[in-house]
This record gives C-alpha cells, sequence and structure tokens, in this order.
C-alpha cells in the first residue's frame, strides 16, 4: 500500500493564528502531495479555507500567559477531554502539532496514549526557557521539524536529532512582488496582535504614540492592520475620535506592511512579517505581571523578537512590560523616521535576513519528512 493511501487522515492541531497561517500551508502542501488526504483537528479560518475539516476552533485557545491559562482552568480542561474523545473516535494515521506547546504537549500525550504517531512542526521555544522540554520531546515526537536556522544546533546538542524546514513566511509573503510596493512617506502601520489581552494593554499605547508622533510630525498618516480572525469592532473602542487611524483588513496586510515606514507591533510572529517586509518596527510585549516574573526567570535568550535572535542582534528595540509606553514607543519610532541615517541602518540589517531563514518550500519539505516517516512505519508495522 503506498502512503498517500495510507497516510489518509492527518490530526493538524493549531492553537492561534500565527498557527492557522501555517497550517493552512501545511493543508496544501499534504493535498498537493497526497491528493486523497484528509485534513482535520484544530485550526482556524485559513487552514479551512485551505481545506481542513475543522473540528475545534483556535478562538477556544486565545490565552496568553501562564496567569491567564490558570485562570481559564475549566474550560482548557474541558476542551482537553473533548479533543481526547475525538482523537480516540477519529484514530487518525498521524498527529502533526504546530507550535503552542502548553496545549500540544497534552495532545502529544493524548495521540502517544492512543498509539498515534506524533510529528511537532514550529518546533517549541525550547531554546528561550524550559530546556527539559527537549527530553519530552524525545520521548513522545518522532519528528521534530524545525523553522528557524538555529534550532537544530540547539536540539543536535540536547541529543535530539531534528530537520530544519526552512521558515514557512518563505511561501506565505510574496516578497519578489512586494519589493516593489513603494513606501508612504510618513505612513506608520499598527500592529496589536489578535489576543484580547494584548489589544487591550499595548492598542492604547500605540495610539499614545501615534498622537506623540503626529505632534512632531504633522504628514505622518496611520493604518492598523487588523490580524486574521480580529474585528475591526473588537479594535474601534480603542481609536480616538480626534486622531484618524486607518482600519484595514488581513487579507492584505503584507502590502499595507510594506507600505509603512516604521510599524509599532504586538511581539509574535508578525515581527518577523515585517523583518523580512524591511519594514522597521517598534516591538511591545506585555503580559500580566505574574507572568512575566514567572517567564524572566526562566527565559534564557538575550532578545524577546524573531528577527533579532535570527540576527543576533538589536534590529528591532524591544520595549518589555513597565517599558511599553506611548512616550517610549513615539521616540523609538520617530529615532527613524527623523534620521535617515538610521533608517538606512536598519534597513541594511534587514536585509541580511532573507538568507538566514531558509529557500521557500518549508511546507513542502515538511510533508515529504512526515509521510516518508509514516510509510517507514508502515513497512516496519
Amino acid at each position: 500500500m503506498n502512503k498517500a493511501k495510507k497516510a489518509n487522515r492527518i490530526w493538524i492541531n493549531a492553537g492561534e493564528v500565527s498557527g492557522d497561517l501555517h497550517g493552512a500551508l501545511l493543508v496544501k502542501a499534504l493535498r498537493r502531495r497526497a491528493s486523497n488526504v484528509r485534513c482535520l483537528g484544530m485550526g482556524g479560518s485559513a487552514m479551512a479555507e485551505a481545506g481542513f475539516q475543522e473540528e475545534f476552533n483556535i478562538s477556544e485557545l486565545s490565552l496568553l500567559g501562564l496567569f491567564e491559562v490558570l485562570a481559564h482552568l475549566p474550560r482548557v480542561l474541558g476542551l482537553m477531554r473533548r479533543l481526547y474523545l475525538r482523537l480516540k473516535e477519529e484514530r487518525p494515521d498521524a498527529v502533526v502539532l504546530i507550535d503552542s506547546p502548553d496545549f500540544n504537549f497534552f495532545v502529544a500525550r493524548m495521540a502517544r496514549r492512543l498509539g498515534i504517531p506524533v510529528y511537532y512542526y514550529i518546533c517549541p521555544q525550547v531554546w528561550a526557557w524550559r530546556t527539559g522540554r527537549v527530553e519530552f520531546l524525545k520521548r513522545f515526537v518522532r519528528r521534530v521539524l524545525c523553522i528557524l536556522p538555529f534550532e537544530k544546533p540547539f536540539l543536535a546538542a540536547h541529543g535530539l536529532d531534528a530537520d530544519f524546514v526552512g521558515h514557512p513566511l518563505m511561501d506565505q509573503i510574496p516578497l519578489d512582488e512586494l519589493d516593489a510596493v513603494p513606501r508612504i512617506k510618513g505612513r506608520v502601520g499598527i500592529l496589536p496582535g489578535s489576543r484580547t489581552r494584548e489589544i487591550e494593554s499595548l492598542l492604547p499605547e500605540f495610539v499614545a504614540a501615534a498622537r506623540r508622533i503626529k505632534a512632531r510630525l504633522p504628514e505622518a498618516s496611520f493604518a492598523l492592520v487588523r490580524a486574521p480572525g480580529v474585528s475591526e469592532a473588537k479594535l474601534a473602542p480603542y481609536l480616538p475620535d480626534d486622531l484618524e487611524v486607518e482600519i484595514l483588513p488581513p487579507e492584505d496586510r503584507y502590502r499595507f506592511m510594506r507600505q509603512c515606514e516604521v510599524i509599532l507591533a504586538a511581539s509574535g510572529t508578525v515581527t518577523l512579517e515585517t523583518a523580512l517586509l524591511g519594514t522597521p518596527t517598534v516591538v511591545a510585549y506585555k503580559i500580566s505581571p505574574l507572568s512575566y516574573r514567572i517567564g524572566r526567570a526562566l527565559v534564557k535568550v538575550e532578545f524577546m523578537s524573531l528577527p533579532n535572535l535570527i540576527l543576533g542582534e538589536e534590529a528591532f528595540p524591544e520595549l518589555l512590560q513597565e517599558e511599553v509606553s506611548g512616550e517610549a514607543i513615539a521616540h523609538k519610532a520617530l529615532a527613524w523616521l527623523t534620521d535617515e541615517a538610521a533608517m538606512a541602518a536598519v534597513h541594511s540589517r534587514l536585509e541580511r535576513l532573507a538568507g538566514l531563514v531558509g529557500e521557500p518550500g518549508a511546507p513542502d519539505r515538511a510533508v515529504g519528512i512526515i509521510l516518508d516517516d509514516l510509510e517507514t512505519l508502515t513497512a516496519l508495522n
């Protein structure tokens, strides 16, 4: 029996918006490689549009930080129970986990208990904190598929042979096409994230920063690009009547990001998107005080944002917790907007990034590894 017939049910588990976008590319790659494959599990709108059968929606797991998870523990436990029962009923040929380790590690245990092989796509950030999780990956995951260049050697140093497939954003963002999109002078983008907590804590500070930028540069204009799954109604209450902020849809978000001279963004995958697009970005990160204190005690990396981690230097300024204020954000943004040399310097740093994250084709390489390994399992059994 060939692998296309054998691997006909793949359960994919994404836990947030960025995972949904990566999952959509994975679904498309699976369907190209095995036309009769049925992809199901936990995802969002992007995966559904790619032909994914949504059993659970990522909105059921829209938490940020340890304290927030504990506060919603009954709901999370209920979700885990329903997911386990569905896995037990469906018995897919494989489970593919996408990031979100705080939840997906439980899914890995469920799958192992049911005898279902597990693959991890978008490796958990064990290099940043909780290094002991590498032992969990060794025990519960057949193959770990890395998308960041420094992950494979880190895991190898801890006794785990992983695969580097490249970053799926190289497939997701049409860089050659967008390279021709001109910047709009004085255009400042606002990306407040997709989680409720991020929007509540960061958007007011981004608006305060926009006021200060406008006072210094009257020609400045502002555009808020909605994250997929975030409605305009959710954002509008944070936007004042006396400051014009255009709310733009997510469908053409990369073009909008490329048009900006500077972006103010919540920390996350979106900062790597803006970096690949060559748009200087001020990065803000703010969670509950308890979660932050615990995280700071455990995190072992110098930077929070992916572009800085990959480049090994602070190309994007990072403002954390109490540092996040309208004044501080505006100061960082104006340092670029009012200084051509500073702007040219950050653009020069960002030009190196694409060469470090791998060639396009990451989802297809990941799918090839998964399906080939499943074929090996079939032959052994």
